[in-house]
């Protein structure tokens, strides 16, 4: 976690960044979570956001003027951004009701200039607020450097992890053959070369992996591929070793990244493409004084890296059943320990974490761990940290959100469970019975869901969200996204979720090999809060008399559902099937796995319904 410098009171921040900006003549600048490859979680060295603010979110961003300050968050942050924002520094708003344009301008003069970093917005972004903002009088203004990083005296520098070869027996796929198919994909659309900087595309493309993002073995770097199937790669020297120059071969020249942005100017007179949602600004604007001509196309490695190989699902398999058996046995502990009331969130996480390092192929965590206990649990995004950690109360709904990286795969897991009381007497309230069932029947109906090759995610969003809608209940969240191989725990460009406000991906279509979660889930504010989350495979179905594809979901995750938490009497003959099967397969992954009294504790709870 990122620390606050305790030399620095919110406020000395603020009024540093302020005499920053009057220093560059304008009038006020954007704050985004992001860094230069638009990545979801970044470095220490880009939590901007987090030293301004003390924001600790994933997503959000701030603006702030020479006499104002707002920091801005969607729904899943509204309590977390009044815990860790001072409010008498920065006013809070809720996006999308709320939005960046409409309170610059209220707090804008006409005439005002608003600077922001072309490093770390996509061109969309910047013409978007163009539009929006400039017929109010404001103009929006490239920033040379970031003036945060003027006035962060103790920045953290990026990291200098060196980066390392992803085997390619796992990878199932040479990085020659990736980059033969992009420089095909290049000549079929016409272009010379495509630029990549998104930071899991890259290391996909290369096949190699790093650890300068918490929790997403990624390196930091850019890779410009050629339609004569070469590449540079653009990466810091200290990253580089013999045997990373050795797996890339003559085909991919190694430069230092600091001449990335210089290198863009090599390329006068040809065509290059750039992916809209990760080319930042810069780089465009690189292109565009360099000579070259720039279309924006999505990056050609994005869907070949959502469809996932032989070699990859197994390898996904294998770290789905790791993954079980350490959750498992963490599971088991808690309904021991929990009751006592002895375990606070903090703790529980730390004893998650070291059943998954007692596997010898864990290389870190996949996300940081939502440990969620009681009114924390009705928090979708909650992240425990010293401040908010509390005692997981007895007699109560405990939720568990985590994940690790595994040699072959990356994992994402939720389970909702009851928290006994020391005398056995404590049971969980009928409402919390029934938005657990209801939430059960939805992502078993999910699970059991055929469907139509060209079929999208948003037109299966219903099936997990019907037998809530009955209830007169819902939650704010997607069902589904996709998943890296040993990459992002978040993946694109496929997910399940409501077609509403352009969500991106809802409309992507869906392929066998994708990899998705299926989490659906109930919060009840300051109550409690429910979701059930396995990863599925899509495979295809063959049905006898079918006309055309037909696709369904291999369910990848395999730890036993809390028994204690589901009514019976709300299922249908197929969903306590479904149940029962799902439990038989707990039982047959695991096994071989387990020993003693977790293998017991495993039997128990998987019997059937």
């Amino acid at each position: 976690m990122l620390m606050q410098t305790p030399q620095l009171s919110g406020q000395a921040r603020l009024s540093a960044l302020r005499e920053e900006l009057k220093r560059r003549g304008v009038h006020g600048f954007v704050i985004p979570i992001s860094d230069e490859h638009m990545s979801e979680y970044v470095g220490d060295y880009a939590q901007r956001l987090e030293w301004l603010t003390g924001f600790r979110g994933s997503a959000g961003f701030a603006a702030v003027t020479l006499d104002h300050a707002a920091i801005f968050v969607d729904g899943r942050y509204t309590v977390q951004v009044r815990e860790q924002v001072d409010g008498n520094l920065f006013d809070y708003k809720s996006v999308p009701g709320e939005s960046l344009s409409g309170w610059l301008a209220d707090v804008c003069a006409d005439g005002a200039r608003i600077a922001y970093d072309p490093w770390l917005h996509t061109w969309g972004w910047v013409e978007a607020l163009e539009r929006q903002v400039n017929p109010k009088g404001i103009t929006l203004v490239p920033a040379d450097s970031n003036p945060i990083d003027a006035v962060w005296s103790d920045r953290p520098a990026p990291s200098v992890a060196q980066a390392r070869v992803h085997d390619e027996a796992m990878a199932g796929r040479s990085s020659a053959d990736k980059r033969a198919a992009v420089a095909d994909w290049l000549v079929k659309e016409g272009h010379d070369a495509v630029v990549i900087p998104a930071l899991d595309s890259v290391a996909w493309l290369l096949n190699i992996r790093g650890a300068d993002v918490a929790h997403t073995p990624v390196a930091l770097s850019y890779v410009i591929a050629r339609k004569d199937g070469s590449a540079e790669l653009f990466i810091a020297p200290e990253k580089v070793t013999p045997e990373l120059t050795r797996h890339l071969g003559n085909a991919v020249t190694i430069r230092d990244r600091a001449a990335f942005e210089g290198a863009l100017g090599e390329y006068a007179g040809q065509s290059v493409v750039l992916d809209p949602d990760f080319a930042v600004v810069g780089i465009a604007q690189g292109l565009r004084a360099g000579g070259a001509t720039f279309t924006f196309k999505q990056d050609p490695t994005i869907l070949a890296k959502a469809i996932k190989n032989a070699a990859e699902q197994d390898g996904h398999r294998d770290a789905q059943a790791r993954d079980g058996a350490a959750v498992s046995r963490f599971l088991r502990w808690l309904e021991i320990e929990a009751p006592k009331g002895g375990v606070d969130e903090l703790a529980a996480a730390a004893r998650l974490q070291a059943f998954r390092e007692e596997d010898p192929g864990l290389h870190d965590l996949s996300f940081d761990t939502i440990s969620a206990a009681a009114g924390h649990a009705a928090l979708p995004h909650y992240k425990v940290d010293e401040d908010s950690n509390i005692p997981i109360p007895p007699g109560s709904i405990y939720l568990v959100d985590s994940g690790g990286q595994y040699p072959g795969g990356t994992t994402d897991i939720t389970r909702t469970v009851w928290i006994g009381t020391p005398d056995g007497a404590g049971v969980p309230t009928p409402e919390m019975r029934d938005r657990n069932t209801r939430v059960l029947k939805g992502h078993i109906q999910l699970a059991r869901a055929v469907f139509p090759q060209g079929t999208c995610g948003a037109q299966l969003d219903i099936l997990a969200r019907q037998y809530l809608w009955e209830a007169g209940v819902d939650y704010g969240h997607g069902t589904g996204h996709g998943v890296g191989s040993v990459l992002a725990v978040h993946e694109g460009p496929q997910r399940i979720a409501k077609p509403a406000g352009g969500q991106a991906g809802t409309g992507q279509e869906l392929h066998a090999g994708m990899i998705c979660s299926n989490e659906p889930g109930y919060y009840k504010p300051n109550a409690f809060g429910i979701r059930i989350e396995n990863l599925a495979l899509i495979e295809e179905r063959q049905i006898e008399g079918m006309e055309g594809r037909w696709l369904g979901f291999e369910t990848l995750t395999f730890v036993p559902l809390d028994r204690k938490l589901i009514d019976k009497s709300l299922l249908t003959s197929e969903e306590i099937a479904w149940v029962d099967t799902y439990h038989a397969r707990v039982r047959e992954v695991l096994t071989p796995r387990l020993t003693g009294d977790d293998l017991a504790w495993v039997e128990r709870e998987t019997a059937p319904l």
